[in-house]
């Protein structure tokens, strides 16, 4: 059996399954992803908590290049992955879609039982008071602040981010909160901040309920995700991941598929995709085995 027709498979066979998606899932969507085929960092770490929050010329960095970033980002589409994950949700196959990303793509794509474990990108919040806008709203408002930044381009890097180089961040104006003066940050969770509690009982509690696990696009080197694969693995439950190179979990996995994620799911679940048809009745149940 081709790896194709066993992901496939594994997938056919379980009904509940709790699926972990990472960068690799958007890829295909034209956001840079952050490691290499042996899971190490591509480029120096994304901006951490303490340096945000500690460093008024960190946080003018920040701003600067997610200004930037944000021009394309914040118009991105959902790919294959995202629109077969969205298919599978809706033919009752998936209990929770857990993803590390802050794109909004599987939303997007039309899926709803997901859980954005690190947040989304398309709003900010205020740290101090907890005041809230949506993130076009909050480019507006840098845009207008920073009229001779407008022009400034530069290549895309991952989250919104993008590589501006050999200016002075100094000179960048970020607006504080309109409620209570506070420092505004996107409302995702970054390096050495905790996620949210509440986002950790949710997924705790689906994956207690599913019946196995689907890896998309994750290599599994952060903790937050890491977690729940390994927790999968003390229980018993089947993993199966689909992703390009290396992962801290491969030793856990029943199955592992290392092709590009949105060129197999679309081969499965595309509309002409060999599991599609299985589910409409239009080819024979072995035919995927061929």
């Amino acid at each position: 059996m081709s790896d194709l027709a066993a992901l496939g498979a594994f997938i056919d066979r379980h009904t509940h399954l709790f699926v972990l998606t990472g960068a690799g899932c958007s890829t295909g969507s034209g956001i840079p992803d952050y490691r290499d085929d042996d899971g190490q960092w591509k480029r120096s770490p994304p901006i951490d908590f303490q340096s945000f929050m500690g460093s008024s010329a960190m946080r003018a960095r920040y701003w600067a290049r997610s200004m930037v970033g944000w021009r394309r980002f914040g118009y991105v589409q959902p790919n294959a992955a995202h629109r077969a994950l969205a298919w599978l949700e809706q033919r009752g196959k998936i209990r929770l879609l857990v993803t590390q990303n802050v794109d909004g793509l599987h939303q997007a794509a039309g899926s709803t039982r997901v859980l954005d474990l690190h947040g989304r990108l398309d709003e900010v919040r205020c740290m101090r008071c907890d005041w809230r806008e949506p993130r076009a709203v909050w480019q507006a408002q840098l845009d207008s602040r920073n009229p001779d930044w407008m022009n400034l381009d530069a290549a895309d890097a991952p989250d919104g981010d993008a590589d501006l180089e050999g200016v002075d961040f100094s000179r960048f104006v970020i607006p504080d909160c309109p409620r209570c003066g506070g420092i505004v940050k996107p409302d995702v969770v970054f390096f050495g901040e905790s996620i949210p509690p509440d986002r950790g009982v949710q997924a705790r509690t689906a994956l207690e309920h599913a019946d196995a696990v689907l890896v998309v696009g994750s290599s599994l080197m952060v903790h937050s995700g890491y977690r729940y694969v390994r927790s999968a693995a003390q229980t018993g439950l089947p993993i199966a991941a689909l992703n390009l190179g290396r992962t801290r979990a491969d030793s856990l996995f029943s199955l592992k598929v290392s092709q590009p994620c949105a060129d197999v799911l679309d081969a499965l679940y595309g509309p002409f995709g060999a599991q599609a048809a299985l589910a409409a009745g239009e080819v024979a149940p072995d035919a995927i085995s061929k």
